[in-house]
């Protein structure tokens, strides 16, 4: 199995869009993915540090996962990436630079796609007279 971080992304908008505090764990489902695909994502999410809580359901023939709320570190790396503009700027300049698709990698360069997008917003505002 490779590692794919468009399945993290969805997986981790699944569980904002689902999960319903103090309603306990859920059960992620993804159209186009097999629960055994999903199940290895949601533990390396978990080892990521990214989700609460990870228990195995796995039976004879299919592994599939209870999975609790996003961690605060989990908002935060789903923040960074939300918008498709970002993530897909953000795939784009680790791709042509080479650099390995990992969560700090993102991190990194998602947080200077922002930044910069932070600082020309400021200094247009400043420019115009503090006008949006």
């Amino acid at each position: 199995m490779k590692r794919d971080m468009d399945l993290v992304r969805k997986i981790l908008f699944y569980i904002e869009e689902n999960y319903r505090a103090g309603l306990g764990k859920i059960n992620v489902k993804i159209d186009g993915y097999n629960n055994n695909v999903i199940y290895e994502h949601c533990k390396l999410i978990f080892q990521a540090g990214l989700i609460q809580s990870f228990d195995e359901c796995s039976t004879m023939s299919s592994c599939e996962c209870m999975v609790g709320n996003l961690s605060n570190a989990g908002y935060d790396y789903l923040d960074k990436i939300r918008e498709n503009t970002i993530w897909n700027k953000t795939k784009e300049i680790i791709k042509k630079k080479g650099l390995p698709m990992i969560i700090d990698t993102i991190k990194t360069i998602s947080t200077a796609i922002i930044s910069a997008a932070t600082e020309g917003a400021v200094s247009a505002y400043l420019k115009n007279g503090g006008q949006p």
